[in-house]
């Protein structure tokens, strides 16, 4: 044999054995989202997910697929890595909740220069906990370690939702008219974007750990709070009568993704004094003297959903709102 040095995988920077032993480490908490729909638990090629389309008269299947963007940062410096699972599954399920889909399955890809197993462990835990919350089913997903891509510590993620509607029943906005009403809701923080600026203007003065007190918390606090779903909120309100379309606003802020679902010769005429904003978008304008119309374009300003309702049936959906649990509901302007 010769004497050359062998170099193995493991040598390169990839321990397939930690990978081996991650897999099995989650397998209870993903298996605890599982219902009788799911045929398989992870480890196997593929999550196979059987739904019931008995009550579906034209069953259509909605997908999204999305990240954390460099929320994921925000984490790496706090060393708190069990909220943004949450937070992208929580995203995933509003996109295509908006469109009146029922979420079933979730899927996710976590990518790292090197497995640190309670790293994964954790971020896997956060897919659990919403899934469970959201009533969907954690199948399958994939953990790639990549050494020289990422940097020591550092980590990705992407997550991919299916869920079902039937045909007549999506919500597309179609049925918005002039006159109807901006139903606005709270964000529970910066959800899941605007994250680029947020960072070059809070960490150009404070360390993620530094308490400020018009925030009441942290600065790693208020920025790792975790993205809220609208699911339990949209289901109550979709069938309203009046109910006429619903944005989720991320990337792009209120009029970017609201203007989305517009028909042709509408547009937003919207109150950017109705509601207050929250301490952390006051404080990252200030610091970085951040021009209003970024702030408008950027960030959610507090409002993670809104609903486009009749003019008549504002006052029906707000009981609603109420009885969801949602105590503040804001009018934030009208279509015209």
């Amino acid at each position: 044999m010769s004497d050359k040095k062998q170099i193995t995988y493991k040598d390169s920077g990839v321990d397939i054995k930690a990978g081996e032993e991650m897999v099995e480490s989650i397998k209870g908490v993903v298996k605890d989202t599982h219902g009788p729909e799911v045929l398989s638990n992870i480890g196997g090629f593929g999550g196979f997910f059987r739904p019931d389309l008995g009550s579906y008269k034209k069953p259509v299947f909605v997908s999204s697929v999305d990240g954390v963007g460099t929320k994921l940062i925000v984490a790496f410096k706090a060393g708190k890595y069990d909220t943004v699972g949450q937070d992208l599954v929580n995203h995933c399920v509003n996109d295509i909740a908006v469109c009146g889909a029922k979420p079933l399955f979730f899927l996710d890809y976590f990518s790292t220069g090197k497995l640190e197993q309670h790293v994964g462990v954790d971020v896997v835990k956060g897919f659990a906990k919403a899934c469970k919350e959201n009533g969907v089913a954690l199948i399958g997903g994939e953990t790639a370690e990549m050494p020289d891509i990422y940097d020591a510590g550092e980590f990705d993620l992407a997550g991919t939702i299916v869920g079902i509607v039937d045909e007549d029943k999506v919500i597309n906005g179609d049925s918005i008219q002039k006159g109807d009403v901006l139903l606005g809701f709270k964000s529970s923080g910066l959800h899941t974007n605007g994250y680029s600026l947020a960072r070059k203007v809070l960490f150009s003065k404070y360390k993620v750990e530094n308490y400020v007190e018009e925030l009441g918390s942290t600065v790693g606090d208020e920025l790792l709070k975790v993205h809220k779903s609208y699911l339990s909120l949209i289901t109550g309100l979709k069938e309203l009568d009046g109910v006429n379309g619903f944005s989720h606003i991320t990337g792009g802020g209120i009029v970017g993704n609201t203007k989305r679902i517009l028909p042709e010769g509408l547009k937003l005429d919207i109150n950017w004094d109705s509601w207050e904003r929250p301490p952390v978008y006051n404080l990252i304008q200030e610091i970085g003297n951040v021009p209003e119309d970024d702030m408008q374009a950027t960030f959610n300003l507090g409002i993670g959903l809104i609903a486009v309702v009749s003019e008549e049936q504002v006052d029906t959906v707000k009981a609603k709102a109420k009885e969801l649990g949602e105590e503040e509901v804001f009018e934030l302007g009208r279509i015209i």
